[in-house]
């Protein structure tokens, strides 16, 4: 199976892209891209990397990291099996494509990874909880507007697997994210969960 690795940023694709060359007999071909930060950017670049793939990609899945609500640790590695944007600002079922939940392949149940174009602090996940009625989540700014490109455009399964790089309840800030991030450049444990994709 040929699996399209999205990294956001520099620094993740550099980490799984080491990973990837430092793995014992993968079970996948993993093809990293860096698709940058950010809704509109991520979306155009796992579109084009997809359309000019000299393989044809069967999946495509979304690693790096991200903020969690109460209830996670740094350092863990969550599966969301459901995706959603926290900042669009529709009335409810008017645009749903824009509005509703998209089923991810492979995570969890009911955990939930929200989208937004912007770093949440602990302000913002307070309000955003109380707004989709959820105490568990965490938060991204790229996955589910992959997901919508590449369901739309390919019909491929996504996969999403994030690590907590901060709880911003807790106190944690940007700060703590670059730290956090700096100090943990080991990704060889999302090579281990990407081969247990059947």
């Amino acid at each position: 199976m040929n699996i399209l690795i999205v990294a956001p940023t520099e620094r993740e694709f550099r980490n799984i892209s080491a990973a990837i060359d430092a793995a014992t007999l993968p079970r996948h071909r993993y093809i990293p891209v860096c698709s940058g930060i950010g809704k509109a950017a991520s979306a155009a670049a796992v579109t084009y990397a997809i359309a000019k793939s000299e393989a044809p990609i069967d999946a495509v899945a979304v690693i790096g990291f991200a903020a969690g609500t109460l209830g996670y640790r740094q350092g863990e590695i969550v599966c969301p099996s459901v995706a959603q944007y926290h900042d669009c600002n529709v009335p409810e079922g008017f645009i749903p494509e824009l509005t509703d939940p998209i089923a991810l392949s492979g995570g969890s149940e009911g955990v939930m990874v929200l989208t937004g174009d912007s770093f949440v602090n602990a302000d913002i996940v307070r309000d955003i909880k109380q707004q989709f009625g959820v105490e568990h989540a965490i938060f991204d700014m790229e996955i589910t507007s992959i997901a919508i490109a590449v369901k739309l455009c390919f019909n491929l399964p996504v996969y999403a697997m994030k690590m907590i790089s901060d709880v911003p309840e807790a106190g944690h800030t940007e700060q703590s994210y670059d730290e956090f991030a700096d100090s943990h450049s080991d990704f060889s444990p999302f090579v281990e969960i990407l081969n247990q994709i059947a």
